[in-house]
């Protein structure tokens, strides 16, 4: 990178919202969350030199699209600045902020605002989860996995991982209840308020089905409605180095869209992203602080703990038992271990599984709480010490995959 990459504002909505119910739009909260990240970066709309915004499916969500154009309801003044829009399933957040990061290196601009956004809430779960079916190869896949499509093909990596190495309920559950728990410590979580237990996360009943075995409605992250924004810099804009969060290294690699095509559980592309983000940044997995990763379900998590380098293959679960992905304080509560001989608290607002995952939002909301942890913004969430974290966010059934590693500014 010829240019350092900084992050120095940033912004989120709640996502416990219902924007159809607040007779708000996409566009609405794309301004609201914009103006805030700006403002909370110390600089001025006339300071921003480029916009993107990372969504998924606004055109079939919404009947939306051309979404670069909306940055400008932002300020007049951002007439005339370069935007595009970024889509690549639920990736699209963290290809946005690496586009945006690439043009900051290149020297091409000097300020770059991303907005991630999604609106999900504008139609029943069974149209929406086709809307998100076509994340996946859906003319192929769709007949071979039939409705809820994406919970059954993740369905089916538990299933292959579990012949391999042997799964448990109980390990899937205490992914649930570790990122439940995490949310109830952050204001803008979904789910903050929804409690959990691992019996409740273990049961299978009628408000919580095994409809994509072993798969149950607790192990699916939620339809959410949000947006995140973060304000990327060069070096020139950073005037408090105490709140800038520098990107040291990322990879980025795509697979092959359909998931019979891909090797799994072991993911090579997404392992091959977080290697190239360690050669870059010049870490390795036990420098990491804090993370954050693409829990779209329970079994995604355990997935990349081994792909991005922190457990051997087979051994997530014992990962996530030893306490080492738990914040602290919550360690006793969740059942895991209070003494493990590392510490990388993973998820630590909640994840997608309880913090929310408003499609489009969430890379970008990923890069929002590690800002928060490496600033000491985070609250009773904090992290000691986080001074090099990390972000993975995958689209599709792991076919994008993009991997950052962050250090103080």
């Amino acid at each position: 990178m010829n240019q350092n990459i900084y992050v120095i504002g940033a912004a989120r909505t709640d996502f416990k919202r219902n924007l159809k119910k607040e007779g708000r739009t996409l566009q609405d909260v794309i301004v609201e969350v914009g103006r805030d990240a700006i403002a909370n970066a110390g600089l001025m709309p006339t300071d921003v030199q480029a916009g993107i915004v990372g969504n998924f499916a606004a055109g079939l969500y919404t009947r939306q699209l051309h979404l670069g154009s909306l940055l400008i309801g932002i300020d007049d003044s951002l007439r005339g600045i370069p935007t595009l829009h970024t889509e690549a399933a639920c990736a699209s957040g963290s290809v946005g902020v690496l586009n945006a990061s690439l043009w900051i290196a290149a020297g091409l601009h000097d300020v770059v605002l991303v907005v991630g956004a999604e609106q999900q809430k504008t139609m029943s779960p069974a149209e929406g989860a086709d809307v998100l079916a076509a994340a996946a190869d859906w003319n192929v896949e769709r007949s071979q996995y039939g409705e809820h499509m994406m919970p059954k093909m993740f369905a089916r990596v538990a299933d292959l991982y579990a012949q391999r190495y042997g799964l448990t309920e109980k390990q899937l559950s205490t992914v649930v209840l570790k990122n439940f728990s995490h949310a109830q410590l952050n204001p803008m979580a979904q789910m903050r308020d929804a409690g959990m237990t691992i019996e409740r996360a273990m049961t299978a009943c009628d408000s919580n089905p095994r409809f994509a075995p072993p798969l149950k409605i607790s192990d699916c992250s939620q339809i959410s409605d949000g947006a995140a924004a973060v304000v990327l810099v060069s070096e020139k804009f950073v005037r408090d180095p105490a709140r800038a969060m520098k990107l040291l290294g990322f990879g980025h690699t795509t697979d092959a869209l359909q998931l019979d095509r891909k090797s799994v559980p072991e993911f090579p592309m997404a392992r091959k992203a977080a290697e190239q983000a360690y050669a870059m940044a010049h870490k390795s997995p036990r420098d990491l602080h804090a993370a954050e990763v693409h829990d779209c379900f329970s079994i995604s998590e355990l997935v990349a703990y081994e792909a991005l380098g922190w457990a051997d293959r087979g051994q997530a679960a014992a990962l996530l038992e030893s306490g080492a992905t738990t914040l602290p304080r919550l360690r006793q509560a969740v059942g895991v271990g209070t003494n493990p001989a590392f510490s990388m608290p993973v998820n630590t607002g909640g994840g997608l599984i309880a913090d929310g995952h408003p499609v489009g939002a969430t890379g970008v909301r990923q890069v929002v709480e590690m800002f928060q942890q490496v600033c000491g913004e985070a609250g009773q969430r904090q992290v000691d010490g986080a001074e090099t974290v990390m972000t993975f966010n995958m689209g599709g059934s792991f076919t994008t995959s993009v991997a950052m590693i962050w250090g103080k500014g």
